[in-house]
């Protein structure tokens, strides 16, 4: 039998969700009160819908990433050093602030009408997307649209956790949801290289708002009712509000310095009244908030501390990684939008690989040990990048560089949420699990602002764009190392407080037909 505070298995991508007997060891703020059988069809056609649906909004974030400079110019948005990060920024600043707290709205509000609310957002900014006409209007979009994705990723987690009972099943249902992100990638990348090549970029965003729409649409019609699971509950608006204003100001001062410089005093402005608003709001959270969305008793768990920033400083280097790479292939070798996504083909596969083998280490190597190859799997790629000549052929950095750097996210993401976990107190255990991926998607914002900063400022004071973006690259390659010495050095999670992740199938059918946290079983067909 399995110890009794351990989590029972994972498919080690979305961590205790798998198995979760207890409202508190569920991730992300989820809270979920009854399980529900459905007919077997119609759970498929569910499952599907919802794991369709995640992979669209990772198609919509990473297309402005691969085609960001293409589009940028089009817009009338100058190329420069540090002119056009706000294409791949946006979407993830928004998204990041959002995941955090849109968990608790859905317990009180209905996990499914959050999840479906989500999608009206993606595809109502989608489709304004296309009819942008200037770079600060399509930026501004993209950002809501991230509040769309932001909304979607846990609702969605939790309505999988009430379809689908633990076991094999939902195991490869979270393995599939978890590898949407590089999936999304090489389709987004490849679709808006498409349209760039051979139509208009516009009917890239009315695709994925058609998409969208056909699959949000059918979730409408299918869903079963639901009754929210701490309907009436209180919500922490005060910490809501002061905790988003500053996540998102930090990142805006940091994004819009490299193109406005920090002697702008607006830049400043938001900078200063970041800082304020997060210490405010870890004073209002300590003190006086009832219901805080972020207590601060939880940075007081074993590594816990080092964790976050191990995780924010690995995913601002894969942020700047994936950018830096196509600006390196456009910019400077001229490759095309759609060539650049056929390169990326590798990292799609490779991340899709990387979270079965990651699920398969889990119960076989010390959780830290698996962050640290991918920290390692980071510094790697970035260094590859950031020493290669101005012109060169594919394969002899960009290749391996693709390949290092596709198992760095899902391995860090996994390690990250089994420490997570175990560095807690089981009450906190869901927000632990929230708090990683919120560092995930901030990361990968707020590394761009960093680099863009150091590379405006290189290229400007030696002429050289290319010695701004491999100044850039260094950065990351020294946030991938601080990261892995931090984690070798702080992080400790023995191989033996991860037993509880190992079962057996007959476990899990035990635990499958048992509701949660006492709610009824519901049968539906």
């Amino acid at each position: 039998m399995r110890p009794p505070n351990q989590p029972t298995n994972t498919s080690a991508v979305i961590n205790q969700v798998e198995t979760a007997e207890t409202l508190e060891q569920l991730p992300g703020l989820l809270r979920v009160e009854s399980t529900v059988t459905l007919g077997k069809a119609k759970r498929y056609l569910i499952t599907i819908l919802i794991l369709i649906c995640n992979l669209t909004q990772f198609i919509s974030m990473f297309s402005t990433v691969a085609g960001g400079f293409e589009l940028s110019k089009i817009l009338g948005q100058p190329v420069g050093p540090g002119k056009a990060n706000w294409m791949a920024a946006a979407y993830s600043l928004t998204q990041s602030a959002f995941v955090l707290i849109s968990g608790r709205l859905g317990a009180v509000y209905g996990h499914q009408k959050l999840l479906v609310l989500g999608g009206v957002v993606i595809v109502a900014f989608s489709v304004a997307n296309a009819f942008c006409t200037t770079y600060s209007s399509f930026v501004a979009i993209r950002a809501l649209t991230g509040v769309g994705g932001g909304i979607l990723m846990p609702n969605a987690v939790a309505t999988l956790t009430i379809m689908v009972p633990p076991g094999k099943v939902r195991n490869f249902t979270l393995a599939t949801f978890a590898a949407s992100p590089p999936v999304g990638a090489g389709i987004g990348a490849l679709m808006m290289g498409a349209f760039l090549q051979y139509s208009e970029w516009k009917w890239h965003f009315v695709s994925v708002a058609c998409i969208g729409a056909a699959c949000f649409g059918g979730l409408v019609i299918v869903l079963p009712s639901e009754t929210p699971v701490d309907k009436g509950g209180k919500i922490d608006y005060v910490g809501i509000i002061v905790g988003l204003g500053g996540l998102l100001l930090f990142s805006l001062a940091w994004n819009q310095a490299p193109a406005d410089g920090w002697e702008t005093p607006y830049v400043i402005v938001m900078l200063i009244l970041s800082l304020i608003l997060m210490v405010f709001f870890f004073f209002w959270e300590s003190r006086w908030a009832e219901e805080p969305i972020m207590p601060p008793s939880i940075f007081r768990g074993k590594s816990f501390k080092a964790l976050t920033i191990v995780v924010l400083f690995i995913y601002m280097a894969v942020g700047i990684t994936l950018w830096y790479m196509v600006a390196w292939q456009q910019l400077i070798r001229e490759w095309s939008v759609l060539e650049v996504a056929v390169g990326w083909i590798p990292y799609g596969l490779g991340a899709s690989f990387a979270v079965i083998l990651a699920a398969w280490l889990i119960p076989r190597l010390e959780a830290q040990w698996i962050l640290a190859i991918g920290c390692l799997t980071s510094l790697t790629a970035t260094l590859l990048l950031a020493t290669m000549p101005e012109q060169q052929s594919y394969w002899a950095q960009v290749f391996p560089s693709t390949l290092f750097g596709s198992f760095c996210p899902d391995f860090v993401y996994v390690a990250a949420q089994v420490i997570a976990s175990n560095s807690v107190s089981k009450k906190e255990q869901g927000l632990a699990g929230s708090l990683i991926g919120t560092l995930n998607l901030y990361g990968n914002s707020l590394g761009l602002g960093f680099a863009g900063t150091i590379e405006a400022n290189i290229a400007k004071r030696h002429s050289s764009e290319v010695l701004g973006f491999r100044s850039a690259l260094w950065f990351g390659a020294a946030l991938s190392a601080v990261a892995l010495l931090m984690d070798l050095s702080l992080v400790r999670m023995e191989k033996e407080d991860q037993e509880g992740w190992k079962s057996t199938e007959g476990e899990l059918e035990t635990v499958g037909r048992c509701s949660l946290h006492g709610g009824e079983e519901r049968t539906e067909r």
